[in-house]
């Protein structure tokens, strides 16, 4: 475990990420619930005036993917970079190396709780009653902040040594939009892909939330299993790799 004067270091730089993001802006903590607002009423002309869709309660629908994937592509990234962007704390602070990349995961929390509060909120209004399901909600993000906390770890300690992976990471996130059922139904993919799709963490989780929200249901237990296994293998792996490759670190910072 890590000390106290850690995890004070730990909150403080989290509260740090949170005030510099929105530093000199207007509009501070507001573009939080401003951006997927205007994403949410730009898919919402397209599928409902253009490309018309008959999906029930569409704005909880394209929220459940927005949201999830909104904080995995920021988090992520930050991640990514979390090692090179505070190479100087790192080289003056004798800190555990681990805080760096799961703080900036755990800083875009911050932003990942304003938006679960607009998802809910639109859920409400749109007439879906709160039940006994939504405590599994809880259990699912949680579940995704531990498999980004994996990859942060993984590529943080990989792009200190190739620093191309910062874009190798972003033409991922730009493909993941596409290969999570963000802007369309589940049912629409192929019998054949459907068990891959369930293997995504991001795809496991949308479909989670959509069992919870839109169906009144808890997620099925095997999804809920493939989502815990994966994102618990993530952090695993994603631990293991930046303790092996950490040792060398001052070298290329």
């Amino acid at each position: 475990m890590w000390r106290g004067e850690y995890r004070f270091l730990l909150k403080n730089l989290i509260l740090k990420d949170f005030r510099v993001r929105y530093r000199n802006m207007s509009l501070g903590v507001f573009w939080s619930l401003l951006n997927p607002l205007i994403m949410l009423g730009v898919y919402t002309f397209v599928f409902t005036k253009i490309f018309t869709t008959s999906t029930p309660h569409w704005g909880v629908f394209i929220l459940c993917g927005m949201v999830p994937f909104n904080f995995f592509a920021l988090a992520w990234s930050a991640g990514t970079t979390s090692m090179i962007d505070n190479a100087g704390l790192v080289k003056r602070v004798p800190v555990p190396r681990e805080i760096m990349p799961i703080t900036s995961v755990l800083s875009n929390c911050l932003h990942l709780l304003i938006q679960i509060a607009l998802l809910l909120l639109v859920a409400m209004l749109s007439g879906i009653t709160v039940n006994f399901n939504w405590i599994w909600l809880p259990v699912v993000w949680t579940l995704e902040v531990i498999f980004v906390c994996g990859l942060a770890l993984f590529f943080a300690a990989v792009n200190v040594y190739v620093r191309d992976t910062r874009y190798v990471v972003e033409s991922a996130t730009l493909v993941l939009f596409w290969l999570v059922p963000i802007i369309y139904d589940f049912s629409m993919i192929p019998p054949q892909y459907r068990d891959i799709y369930q293997y995504n963490p991001l795809a496991a989780l949308i479909l989670a939330m959509r069992e919870i929200l839109l169906s009144a249901r808890p997620p099925s237990h095997v999804l809920l299993e493939k989502l815990t296994a994966v994102s618990l293998i993530s952090f695993g792996l994603g631990w293991m790799v930046f303790r092996r490759l950490k040792n060398r670190f001052y070298d290329y910072l």
